[in-house]
């Protein structure tokens, strides 16, 4: 029985190590009060290093991570270059498609998409949960799919700061708004991920996203960090995101 390691357990990691201990694995959790380095004195060899900090504390663990550790990543406004920055090659990624907040039970939306050399031992773990998944078969649809959950969060969170209510709402009753949200960060996302994104094929799975659960709240407590990361790398990459900067401006 090989270890897992869980790097942050918050309300995802919980549902990971559940999943991991329900399947048999051994799971060792790394808290903020806990040096990785301590814990990869005695689980040198993991199956996997699932990383379930933010976003906000992503850069900070994987430039500490023990080098002999395989990792899982699972954040939201993740994209190849944030990995590969910090000379990681092929990790075990996971477009996370169910939340689970304090309190209340697993809520789904639709299958998260897994990818990596061990994307078999995620989806058994988020099986024994009670979350659907499905298998990524190239890096290329990995890409893509996190391009699809980074839309899905960047309209959502923005256009919610104007908004407020529900995603449903936003679409039906914003859909104006939400459209010229969702072309300034496709913008940014094309650049960001370095590919070609149909703006059709992409707007049809924000649609669909938003479909699957209408009563999800726009606007979580990060929406404003996520518009200033988002007009940070359109001031870095030069890419124009007017109706960002026009939102950004009403909130000054």
């Amino acid at each position: 029985m090989q270890e897992v390691v869980v790097v942050g357990v918050g309300e995802l990691g919980s549902v990971f190590a559940l999943g991991f201990l329900k399947c048999g694995r051994a799971v060792f959790p790394v808290t903020r009060g806990t040096r990785m380095a301590e814990v990869a004195r005695v689980v040198p060899d993991p199956a996997l290093a699932l990383v379930a900090v933010g976003e906000a504390d992503l850069d900070d663990v994987l430039a500490q991570r023990p080098l002999t550790w395989p990792l899982g990543l699972l954040q939201n406004e993740l994209r190849p270059a944030v990995w590969l920055a910090h000379g990681i090659e092929n990790p075990t990624v996971a477009v996370v498609w169910f939340e689970k907040k304090p309190a209340s039970s697993i809520r789904q939306l639709l299958p998260t998409v897994l990818h990596g050399p061990e994307a078999n031992l995620l989806a058994d773990a988020l099986a024994a949960v009670g979350v659907t998944t499905r298998i990524a078969t190239s890096p290329g649809e990995l890409t893509l799919e996190l391009a699809k959950k980074n839309l899905y969060i960047g309209v959502t969170n923005i256009a919610g700061l104007v908004t407020g209510g529900t995603v449903g709402a936003l679409w039906s009753e914003h859909h104006a708004l939400a459209l010229a949200v969702a072309r300034d960060v496709l913008a940014l996302e094309r650049r960001l991920c370095e590919v070609d994104l149909d703006e059709a094929a992409m707007l049809s799975a924000l649609e669909a996203a938003i479909a699957a659960d209408p009563a999800h709240a726009c606007a979580g407590r990060s929406a404003p960090v996520r518009l200033s990361r988002a007009l940070g790398h359109a001031e870095r990459l030069g890419v124009p995101v007017p109706e960002l900067g026009r939102i950004a401006g009403g909130r000054a």
